[in-house]
């Protein structure tokens, strides 16, 4: 029953740390404009700061090109300027209350750097999945310690946190595959 629950546990946080990877890869932009490329911007609304979609309506033009339509014509200035100032290396431009923001082809040496941040979000995730796997391993070994579950129970236990982390790994190593793939491709 506890070993149960421990492994649910432990394929249930592995599960959330696929979603956080997911969000971080649709933050990393291919060569199609994506609303989703600004959702980290934060937009300081008057001295708060809060996610520029509270602030404006992001949707994609073309496929090159996103449009922010600020909800409050003070807020034009304050959204362009949070755009231009982050890491993502956009350049809006403004016309009336309007802010579109082109997004420029990206050449051998961006895609090769958004390549190793991929790389580096992948192993930030598989590290998250191994901590996960040392945390169940670690209350296995309680519960044998406290002579709550025999030696083959802790065994099994342990062979089957293994078999979740393996398949949480592989399923990391194919969605950075698939990553990759779409960032050189060109």
């Amino acid at each position: 029953m506890m070993l149960n629950e421990i492994q649910n546990d432990a394929n249930e946080r592995m599960n959330k740390t696929l979603a956080t990877l997911d969000s971080a890869f649709s933050k990393i932009r291919t060569d199609r404009a994506h609303p989703t490329l600004l959702e980290q911007i934060q937009v300081d609304y008057y001295g708060q700061m809060v996610p520029i979609s509270q602030v404006a309506n992001i949707s994609a033009e073309d496929s090159r090109t996103l449009k922010v339509l600020p909800w409050e014509k003070d807020m034009v200035a304050v959204v362009e300027k949070s755009i231009m100032t982050s890491d993502l290396g956009l350049n809006p431009q403004t016309i009336g209350q309007v802010i579109r923001i082109p997004l420029p082809p990206l050449n051998e040496e961006r895609r090769r750097e958004l390549v190793r941040v991929v790389k580096d979000e992948a192993e930030q995730a598989k590290v998250a999945v191994r901590n996960i796997r040392r945390d169940a391993n670690s209350d296995f070994k309680e519960l044998l310690k406290e002579k709550e579950i025999s030696q083959d129970e802790a065994h099994k236990a342990e062979n089957n946190i293994q078999k979740i982390t393996d398949n949480h790994i592989n399923i990391i190593d194919e969605k950075l595959s698939k990553k990759e793939n779409s960032l050189l491709k060109i």
